[in-house]
């Protein structure tokens, strides 16, 4: 599979993170010319957050996590894998479920709460236990330079590249490694949490400060992505801090002292929901929108997401045509307020709308030169309020077509 010409040239170094252990094997029914599952397993006392999909025919392995979550029991143990989401698949899902954590509880002497499970990839296929559990059982454990990267390999789908970064943050002197997996190509739509990803940490943080800190992180990143306004039944992101560094556990997410540790799950939330649009099946151009002035940042919110949705702006931006008249449509359709006379459209930073028209002397030439390049800027203003919203998307090719129209071969 080409890579996309959006991919990072270049990724960091991912460092240890105390008390994680990862491993990947190969199912061999799916993605056959790689792995496709990945086994973490967590030292005692780790704590976990989570954001799911909102969706209505979400799979079995979501409700397991929500479920579970709730209980305020420590993680120990996330199976994931690709090739089979097994959602829709009704009592036959919910029990493959029940018997691969049956199955990792008895072989890791953990209870069944502590262990999280995901599965992505076509929906309505059933998923047999065996397969997982065979691949572990057979223990041909695929050797790795790097775990994380083996990881973020092992839960591509349509991806065309492995999704990562890491950063590293001082708590009370010591050193605080945060590193984070991702994927998604398609299906992608913000309604937590479009597209599988976890963070891995050794901070020691109570669970309820890990949640708020991630549903924090998440709005401004996850939740502000589309590449085609369609939320998966699987959509996952879990935060996993093992409080394995040597530090006092903070317990309230607004301590001072976790002040840069919630900006670095912020910052590598962000890289990685860019990475996912960057991937967006057939891109070739990032479009970042930023709305201002709307009566609320909800308002901006929704007003961005009608823009990066529609079809009809996303060609344009793939056919590079300065057709800024499909901006202000997709403003009027998204049902929130908006004054027709005020609103301000700029493209690579150059004015083009004012005062409900066209601004004098609109040259069109710089704007045109703009949209063939490979990141592309629009900034819309409404003039009503202080609310504002930043989304991210990528244009919509035929490379898209060709891809969804042979997923399943």
């Amino acid at each position: 599979m080409k890579i996309s010409p959006l991919a990072p040239t270049s990724f960091p170094n991912m460092p240890t993170v105390k008390g994680v252990d990862i491993k990947t094997y190969a199912t061999r029914d799916a993605n056959k010319n790689r792995d496709n599952l990945l086994l973490v397993s967590f030292v005692e006392g780790t704590k976990v957050a989570g954001v799911f999909t909102k969706s209505k025919t979400r799979s079995a392995a979501v409700d397991w996590c929500k479920n579970h979550l709730s209980t305020g029991h420590d993680a120990r143990a996330l199976i994931v894998n690709s090739g089979n989401s097994n959602a829709f698949t009704g009592k036959a899902g919910v029990k493959t479920v029940n018997d691969v954590v049956a199955y990792l509880a008895n072989k890791l002497s953990l209870d069944a709460t502590q262990i999280y499970t995901s599965s992505t990839g076509v929906i309505g296929e059933l998923l047999p236990a065996s397969k997982l559990i065979n691949a572990i059982e057979e223990n041909k454990v695929t050797a790795a330079k790097n775990a994380y990267v083996a990881a973020a390999a092992a839960i591509m789908t349509t991806d065309t590249f492995a999704k990562y970064t890491s950063k590293q943050v001082q708590i009370d002197g010591e050193t605080i490694s945060i590193n984070i997996i991702a994927k998604g190509s398609g299906m992608i739509a913000p309604d937590m949490a479009t597209m599988l990803s976890y963070v891995f940490t050794d901070a020691k943080v109570s669970q309820a400060a890990l949640q708020q800190i991630l549903n924090s992180a998440t709005q401004k990143s996850f939740n502000s992505i589309t590449v085609d306004s369609d939320t998966s039944t699987s959509d996952t992101v879990m935060l996993f801090a093992t409080g394995a560094a040597r530090m006092v556990e903070i317990t309230d997410a607004s301590n001072p002292k976790l002040k840069e540790f919630s900006a670095a799950i912020h910052e590598v939330c962000l890289e990685m929901a860019h990475q996912i649009v960057k991937d967006g099946e057939g891109a070739q151009k990032f479009i970042k929108i930023q709305v201002s002035d709307a009566v609320s940042d909800k308002s901006a919110h929704i007003i961005g997401l009608s823009i990066a949705n529609s079809p009809l702006v996303k060609t344009a931006i793939a056919g590079e045509d300065a057709n800024w008249g499909r901006i202000i449509m997709a403003i009027g359709k998204a049902g929130e307020e908006a004054d027709r006379d005020l609103i301000e459209i700029s493209i690579g930073g150059i004015k083009i709308t004012d005062n409900g028209q066209v601004v004098d002397g609109y040259d069109e030439t710089p704007v045109a030169l703009h949209m063939k390049k490979q990141y592309i800027d629009i900034d819309v203003g409404l003039g009503l309020g202080n609310g504002q919203a930043t989304i991210y998307t990528c244009d919509l090719t035929h490379g898209y077509i060709e891809i969804n129209a042979d997923y399943r071969s």
